[in-house]
């Protein structure tokens, strides 16, 4: 339905709908339309009439709309600044200490919570156990909490009561109905500027329990008296006092701390008016003292403050300037006073603990730091946590500096901590040290002793190293066995003059006497002094190699070797060399006498040899030709073995020399086959050996010495020769392949055989009649081809026979040069 004045609004313009179409309609009578002219403009009145209605509605229903537009933003202003000041009265409720909960119909009977549950609950715990009241209050207040709350929200009953945590603290919960619901304050009834407040609050609650819970959580000394103004309770600070200053005390029967004329006047003055009294009094080494006393219920209360003497505006300045100086370093230092409140720190302390200064405020309590702390991970991991933070928070009753355990943080850190008392009036200054990277330190050095020890350990080689004041630092175990020292002397760090007495014991003839020598070396701190070497020869027959060297610490080094046994095989080694200097000595002697003892009697046999076998032979019979031709035949052989040994000691001199030349092939083939023919004549109708000679036509110049040449192929061909059966054929091919000539000697022995081989390396020679060894023929022959650069290669045919294969430069000469 639409509103009532919509509905005005609307018949209002129905009406003045009609008046306009009357109008319209006069001028149309007053000229004498008839009745059938007026039917005929009705319709036309009727829709001029519609639209005007619907002009004005439209009109009006936007009118509304921005009525309703304006009224809407209106509230929504007017709703914000409620919500506005909610949360500034939410605000500022946090921000006190205290805390209030509330039960209304818009939460459904749920508690809210404003403000600081610290300022109540212990630290650490969750906000929503602040209505399990025996997790943090004394059994019997709990139960008295809960009774009172119920006949709150029941029965609407208000209350104020003083009650007990379970740390000893005292806390005031006030209840009152709040319209439909309920409200409960809680806030710490102990002060901090003065007791008065808490104590009249107590009183006017009409709790004498209440004022007695009050003065106990108080720091400074406190007491109570009943209506004669006798002493009926003192707390703990009060009796500590007391105590102090020599009164006979006990929590039954406390004692007056005013002499007898200073308490009467003071309670004449006290009982004057009804405003708190107060004298001032002083005790040597106790300080000054203001006393405050006042009525409370069922009697009297009173407390005593410390008053600041003389020297504390210079202490502040001095304590300023301390302050200053903790900032500047990079130390994290962190200082506390006795109820556990932060009062200093760095900004080397909050980067050691990544804490933000917004949270680091002066008063936060240390506990709230560790638990914070425990919560990101940052505290040692400990299975009991509490048990753990009790033993840390013991600083606080230590007289003297204290060096806790370090503590093993789980991201791989380890702090020192170091703590301290902060002064006579309490607390704890607290000293870090991040020491993680001194503690990898010391492990990677000690990883690197224990190698650097167990390497020495594993020396051949006695070690021994002395500081400058000439004690043992250093030494390993073959120390104690080369010189038979007790090992358990060793460890004990000896003198130098100690370890020499212990050799002069263990080595009688020599032990004290070496050591003592060997002193001067060690005790000598001239800078410039230079290392030493030597050797000791002891009386016990060992012999010692030592170093002494100077270490860049200023330490000394002495190093012994035991070198006994190589010694020993020195002498054998040099004993040998000295006899191979003698053998060859002998073997040069003997070539000498080769060269002229064996040569001139050869050739005075050859020369009487070819004389019987001429002319001068005519009158011999066969036989005694026979033997003339043995006699030729062995002296030549004889003489060809003399100028083998000849060459190969010019050889192995160092003196032997090539004299090449453009050689003729066929040439030096003729005087090969001489020699053979001298050696293997015909004898008694012998078979002589059958040589074939194959040589490939158009050879190019072969530049070699003449001499050696010779010399191998006739050692090639008679080896053939003794190896051959009488008759065989010996075939000699020479060819050449690029700047290469090959001499190839084949023949149809035995094959070769391991002795020839040997023979090409070697230069044995073991006859065994016509076959003989191969012996120095082939050795010379060998010495000859390497001297041209040329290699022998031996090989054995089939089905049987040797081939040996000379491989010569086709220019010996340029091949030298090449060399």
């Amino acid at each position: 339905m639409a509103p009532d004045h919509l509905r005005k609004q609307l018949g209002f313009a129905a009406i003045g709908a009609a008046p306009l179409t009357l109008m319209m309609a006069v001028p149309a009578l007053a000229q004498g339309i008839n009745p059938a002219s007026i039917a005929g403009a009705a319709p036309i009145a009727i829709a001029v009439g519609a639209g005007a209605f619907a002009v004005l509605a439209v009109t009006v229903v936007r009118t509304m709309l921005a009525d309703g537009k304006a009224a809407r933003y209106r509230a929504s202003e007017q709703i914000a600044g409620l919500r506005a000041m909610v949360d500034e009265y939410e605000a500022l409720l946090s921000g006190s200490r205290e805390l209030t909960v509330l039960w209304t119909e818009s939460t459904g009977g749920a508690p809210r919570l404003l403000g600081q549950t610290a300022a109540v609950l212990p630290l650490g715990r969750q906000p929503d156990s602040i209505l399990r009241f025996s997790s943090w209050l004394v059994p019997g207040d709990a139960d008295k909490l809960g009774r009172l709350l119920e006949g709150l929200r029941v029965d609407g009953h208000a209350f104020a009561v003083s009650l007990t945590t379970l740390e000893g603290r005292v806390i005031r919960a006030e209840g009152w109905v709040l319209g439909s619901g309920a409200a409960m304050r809680l806030r710490p009834a102990f002060l901090q500027a003065g007791a008065e407040p808490a104590l009249v609050a107590a009183a006017a609650s009409g709790d004498q329990a209440s004022v007695r819970a009050v003065l106990a959580a108080l720091p400074q000394p406190a007491f109570a008296r009943d209506k004669s103004n006798r002493l009926v309770f003192a707390n703990g600070a009060y009796l500590d006092l007391a105590r102090r200053l020599g009164k006979t005390c006990s929590e039954t029967a406390p004692a007056e701390l005013l002499d007898t004329p200073q308490l009467k006047q003071h309670l004449q003055q006290c009982a004057a008016g009804d405003k708190p009294g107060t004298v001032s009094v002083t005790w040597p080494g106790q300080g000054a003292f203001e006393l405050v006393e006042f009525p409370v219920s069922e009697g009297r209360a009173g407390y005593l403050r410390q008053l600041e003497d003389e020297a504390a505006p210079a202490a502040n300045v001095g304590l300023a300037h301390v302050s200053g100086i903790i900032s500047a370093l990079t130390t994290p230092i962190a200082i506390f006073n006795a109820k556990r409140e932060l009062v200093q720190f760095n900004d080397a302390y909050a980067s050691l603990w990544g804490l933000s200064r917004s949270f680091l405020v002066p008063g936060l309590d240390e506990r709230a730091i560790l638990d914070k702390l425990r919560t990101e991970g940052m505290l040692p991991n400990e299975v009991d946590y509490q048990t753990w933070r009790s033993k840390h928070l013991e600083s606080y009753s230590r007289k003297t500096p204290h060096e806790n355990e370090p503590w093993h943080l789980p991201d791989g850190r380890t702090i020192k901590v170091i703590s301290a008392p902060a002064g006579p009036q309490g607390g704890v200054i607290y000293v870090f040290e991040d020491i993680t990277e001194r503690l990898k330190l010391e492990s990677t050095n000690k990883a690197f002793s224990n190698v650097q020890r167990e390497t020495i350990n594993a020396l051949s080689e006695a070690v021994a190293v002395f500081g400058t004041n000439g004690r043992l630092t250093l030494s390993n175990p073959r120390l104690s066995a080369l010189w038979k020292l007790p090992t358990n002397e060793l460890g004990r760090n000896p003198h130098i003059d100690q370890i020499a007495e212990a050799s002069g014991r263990a080595i009688p003839e020599d032990g004290a006497s070496i050591w003592r020598d060997l002193k001067r070396g060690i005790i000598d701190l001239n800078p410039t002094r230079s290392d030493q070497t030597g050797r000791l020869n002891r009386s016990d027959g060992r012999l010692l190699d030592y170093a002494i060297t100077r270490l860049p610490d200023g330490q000394t080094m002495m190093t012994f070797l035991d070198v006994t046994e190589s010694a020993s095989y020195s002498k054998v080694l040099k004993e040998r060399n000295d006899a191979l200097v003698a053998a060859d000595l002998l073997k040069d002697a003997f070539v000498e006498n080769v060269s002229y003892e064996l040569r001139s009697p050869l050739t005075n046999i050859i020369g009487f040899a070819d004389l019987l076998a001429g002319s001068e032979g005519g009158t011999l019979n066969e036989r005694q030709k026979a033997y003339i031709d043995y006699i030729r035949a062995s002296s030549v052989t004889l003489g060809v073995l003399i100028d083998n040994i000849l060459d190969l000691a010019s050889v192995d001199a160092g003196i032997a020399e090539l004299r090449p030349e453009l050689l003729d092939v066929p040439t030096l083939i003729d005087k090969a086959k001489a020699g053979l023919s001298a050696t293997f004549p015909e004898i008694s109708g012998e078979k002589p050996i059958n040589l074939v000679v194959d040589i490939e036509p158009d050879m190019p110049p072969f530049i070699a010495d003449g001499t050696r040449i010779v010399q191998v192929l006739y050692n090639l061909l008679s080896n053939a020769a003794r190896f051959s059966p009488p008759g065989g054929e010996i075939r000699l091919s020479v060819s050449h392949r690029a700047e290469r000539m090959l001499f190839v000697i084949e023949d149809e022995g035995p094959g070769v055989t391991d002795e020839m081989r040997a023979a090409i390396q070697t230069r044995i020679d073991t006859p065994s009649g016509r076959q003989r060894g191969a012996g120095l023929g082939l050795a010379i022959v060998k010495t000859f081809v390497n001297l041209h650069g040329g290699t022998i290669l031996a090989e054995k045919r089939e089905p049987r026979g040797s081939r040996i294969v000379v491989n010569l430069p086709r220019d010996s000469a340029m091949a030298g040069v090449a060399e």
